[in-house]
């Protein structure tokens, strides 16, 4: 059989049901064989980073690694930001990459490149085949290197010739690993140290902020009296309406060194200290307090769930403090202006139960998110390695990973722009997606950043690298070119009707909000 078929066959027998594309010559064999198995779902990117950030989505919400088909080095390159992103979440992601058929690599052809330096550079694992009989038993060892706990991202090299030759061969179903076993002494020694402790914080993030475990959580804490605390941007994350309330902490470093001012004890779960995103003159980058016991209990690679339930035992948790929970009140405006004090409990109030959220809104999520609390149950999916441009693939790939649920995204414009191809997947794909972009026409976070790191003298000339205001942008006018449906919003009634309307919808919807 060809080769490219026999890799299919392998994968799809592994689990694999999703394929985000951008494939070029060197693949066409591969897309030939997708076209063979019906089993498969292709999924067509018109950029790298829209099928990078796709599976990354479609995997946070299923638990499995969808497959990327990209095209050369070049093409790696051009999603390299959002597997990094995936990366940093820990995702399973397993990336297909074609190359030149190895007797034409020594030519030097146009497009060849140092194709392994830049797969090493953005993976967990690279594997290179070296003939039509490898291929598949390198696609089962990319399977089960993506699927590693957590999840980690897992890239095979394939030589065009390699994917077009004969082969006999399939490779192995292959089962990933489980976490890593915590050490019940260690588990002991956190028990002693949070009920020693007035001032204490438990620390947790990675896969365990789901409902069951935020539960655990909250039991915990409220015996043990001590705070609940995650990382800034997490890779999902269950909240809203009777679920333990588990903050964030910060962005920005002397906010969140003041959050955790005065914590003597701080146990991880999951995750590990904090540090500040950027170095800043004259402010700390390691932000845990320094006279604190930092006990490292569970790592991401660890089982956090068997951590945090005999952590609970210990503390013969049952019912969770009603201060841990969020308060279900949202007192949304009828009528007015639409601005940034009112879009928030809008926002909240407005969603559905079972929402998939994926935030990059960037400076205006400060008026958004702390009202999300209050919303009903959903799962919150956060630009977990700061590479902007990752929210509308994000959304596009959770869409089709739960297509039952509706999705919302937001985004600022400027990060937008990075992806924005994503749109027209989402029409073509006919997803359950509302995008709700935070016009400020401008990169404001990098305003706020040029005075954080203490850049003197700046001008005009400074000022028009944030700017997006000439031209602007006419978010609506660009998804409907698209095939998006497109709503520009300047009023409470018309944030309401556009919000409502566009979760009920079958097919994809914009909303522009100025802010």
């Amino acid at each position: 059989m060809n080769s490219a078929d026999a890799l299919l066959k392998t994968l799809i027998s592994n689990g694999l049901e999703v394929v985000f594309a951008n494939p070029g010559t060197s693949e066409m064999h591969l897309v030939a064989a997708i076209d063979h198995h019906p089993e498969i779902r292709p999924v067509l990117g018109l950029f790298e980073g829209v099928v990078t950030g796709a599976a990354d989505g479609y995997a946070r919400m299923t638990g499995k690694a969808a497959a990327n088909l990209l095209h050369l080095g070049p093409g790696l390159g051009n999603g390299f930001a959002n597997i990094h992103n995936a990366r940093k979440a820990r995702t399973p992601m397993l990336n297909i990459v074609g190359d030149h058929a190895t007797y034409h690599l020594k030519y030097d052809a146009p497009l060849t490149s140092d194709l392994d330096g830049l797969a090493k550079a953005s993976s967990n694992w690279v594997g290179r085949s070296t003939s039509p009989d490898d291929l598949s038993s390198t696609g089962s060892e990319a399977w089960f290197q993506a699927h590693q706990f957590p999840g980690q991202i897992a890239t095979m090299l394939v030589p065009a010739d390699c994917a077009w030759g004969e082969t006999e061969n399939i490779g192995p179903v292959v089962q990933g690993s489980s976490p890593l076993k915590v050490s019940d002494q260690e588990i002991e020694e956190a028990f002693l140290a949070l009920s020693s402790s007035d001032n204490a914080m438990l620390f947790i993030g990675g896969d365990f902020l789901d409902e069951e475990s935020v539960s655990l959580a909250g039991q915990i804490a409220s015996v043990a009296k001590c705070r609940l605390a995650t990382d800034t941007f997490v890779k999902r994350h269950r909240r809203g309406r009777g679920i333990t309330k588990i903050e964030p902490i910060p962005y920005f470093a002397e906010m969140a060194e003041e959050y955790l001012k005065g914590i003597d004890t701080i146990v991880f779960i999951g995750t590990k200290p904090p540090v500040s995103f950027f170095a800043y003159p004259g402010k700390k980058s390691y932000l845990s307090p320094e006279e604190a016991n930092l006990i490292e209990l569970c790592s991401p690679f660890q089982d956090g769930k068997y951590a945090l339930k005999a952590l609970n035992e210990m503390f013969k948790g049952s019912k969770i403090d009603p201060q841990l929970i969020p308060n279900e009140t949202i007192e949304m405006p009828s009528t007015g202006t639409l601005s940034p004090e009112n879009i928030g409990p809008l926002f909240a109030g407005l969603l559905p139960e079972e929402t998939i959220v994926c935030d990059e809104a960037a400076t205006s999520g400060f008026f958004v998110t702390p009202h999300a609390w209050n919303a009903k149950p959903l799962d919150w999916l956060a630009l977990t390695g700061g590479s902007i441009g990752q929210g509308l693939p994000l959304a596009t790939g959770a869409a089709i990973g739960a297509p039952d649920r509706p999705v919302v995204c937001l985004h600022g414009d400027g990060g937008a722009m990075y992806t924005v191809q994503s749109l027209w997947t989402q029409a073509r794909e006919s997803l359950n997606v509302t995008n709700i972009i935070f016009s400020n026409r401008s990169y404001a976070i990098l305003k706020v950043e040029l005075d954080r790191v203490g850049a003197l003298g700046t001008g005009e000339r400074a000022a028009s690298m944030f700017s997006l205001d000439d031209p602007a942008i006419s978010w609506p006018s660009l998804a409907q070119s698209l095939g998006v449906s497109g709503y520009k919003t300047t009023t409470v009634e018309e944030f309401k009707k556009a919000l409502s309307d566009s979760i009920a919808s079958e097919g994809p919807s914009l909303i522009e909000v100025m802010v």
